[in-house]
C-alpha cells in the first residue's frame, strides 16, 4: 500500500472510532432527534466557519455545486436524525451492529455511481457482512424499530456518501462540508418552524448537554466530517463504507465502559464483531492483490 493510502486508512481508523464515541454522545444528550442533529450541524458549522477565516481559504463554490452540496445536506440531516433516532429507541449496541451493512449497499451502488463494474468480491465481502450482522442480531428482535431506523439511516447515509466521493476532487474539504452543514441547518429550521417547535424551551438546555453538543459538534463532527471527505480522495467509497464497519465494535466497546451493563452484549455479537474485523482486513488485503495485478 502506497505511503498516501496507508495514511489515508489509519487516519479512516482514526475517524471511524471518533464515530463510535459519537454514538455514545448521542445516548447521553437528553434532547430529541432531530433537535440534537439541529444543534450539531448548527455549531459544527460555526466551527468550520472559524476554521475556514482562519486559513484564509475562499468560501466560493459554482451555483451548479452549491445545488449539489444543498442536497447531500439534506441527506445528511435525515442520515443523523434517523441515526440518533435508532440510539434512542433502542440503544447503541444495536444501531451500530446494522450500520455494517453499509459495505453491502456500498458494493452494489457504487459501481451505478462510478460507471464500473461490479466486483465480485465486494458482493462477497457485503455478504459476509450480512452474516456477521444476522449472528449479532438474532437474539436481539425486540429492538426491531431501532432497527429500521438505523437501517434508513445506513442507506441514506452511502447515498450522500457516493454523492460526496465526486465532490471532493473539485472542493475544499472544510468549505464543502460547512455548505452541507448550513443546508441541514436550514432544511430542519424549516421543519421546526411549521412543526412550532421553535419555543422557548427549545433553546433552553442543561450545562451537561451544552459540554457534549460541543464536543460532538467539534472533535465529532467538524473535524471527523472534513478529514472523511478529504480521506475520500485516496480512498474508494466501499473501502470507506467497508472500514466503517468496524464502528461497532469500537463503540460497543466504549458504550459498555461509559454507559455500563446495558449495552452488555450476548457471545453471538462478539462473534459477528470478529467476523466483521475479518472482512475489513480480507478486503484490504484482496484490493492490494488485485490492484497489483492490474
Amino acid at each position: 500500500m502506497q505511503n498516501g493510502k496507508l495514511g489515508s486508512y489509519l487516519s479512516l481508523h482514526l475517524i471511524v472510532f471518533i464515530w463510535g464515541f459519537t454514538a455514545v454522545l448521542g445516548a447521553l444528550i437528553s434532547i430529541n432527534a432531530d433537535a440534537l442533529v439541529w444543534y450539531r450541524m448548527l455549531l459544527a458549522a460555526v466551527f468550520l466557519v472559524l476554521f475556514i477565516v482562519f486559513k484564509k481559504k475562499s468560501f466560493s463554490v459554482p451555483p451548479k455545486e452549491l445545488f449539489k452540496l444543498i442536497f447531500v445536506g439534506f441527506l445528511i440531516a435525515i442520515h443523523w436524525i434517523f441515526f440518533f433516532k435508532a440510539i434512542h429507541v433502542s440503544n447503541v449496541s444495536i444501531t451500530l451492529a446494522v450500520f455494517s451493512l453499509g459495505a453491502f449497499f456500498a458494493s452494489l451502488l457504487e459501481p451505478l455511481f462510478y460507471g464500473r463494474k461490479v466486483l465480485w468480491y465486494e458482493v462477497f465481502f457485503g455478504l459476509v457482512i450480512i452474516a456477521g450482522l444476522g449472528i449479532i442480531l438474532q437474539v436481539e428482535m425486540n429492538y426491531f424499530e431501532g432497527m429500521i431506523y438505523a437501517l434508513a439511516s445506513v442507506i441514506v447515509g452511502v447515498l450522500f456518501t457516493l454523492i460526496n466521493g465526486k465532490l471532493t476532487d473539485r472542493h475544499e474539504s472544510s468549505v464543502i462540508t460547512f455548505y452541507e452543514f448550513m443546508a441541514g441547518v436550514v432544511f430542519i429550521s424549516i421543519y421546526f418552524l411549521f412543526e412550532n417547535k421553535f419555543t422557548a424551551d427549545f433553546f433552553i438546555l442543561t450545562a451537561n448537554d451544552w459540554i457534549l453538543l460541543l464536543i460532538l459538534s467539534s472533535i465529532c463532527t467538524a473535524y471527523a466530517f472534513t478529514a472523511s471527505v478529504k480521506v475520500m480522495r485516496k480512498l474508494s467509497p466501499y473501502t470507506i463504507m467497508l472500514t466503517t464497519s468496524l464502528e461497532p465494535v469500537y463503540g460497543i466497546v466504549l458504550a459498555y465502559f461509559i454507559l455500563g451493563g446495558k449495552e452488555k452484549m450476548s457471545f453471538e455479537f462478539y462473534i459477528g464483531a470478529l467476523l466483521i474485523v475479518l472482512t475489513v482486513i480480507l478486503n484490504g488485503i484482496v484490493k492490494h492483490y488485485f490492484t497489483d495485478k492490474e
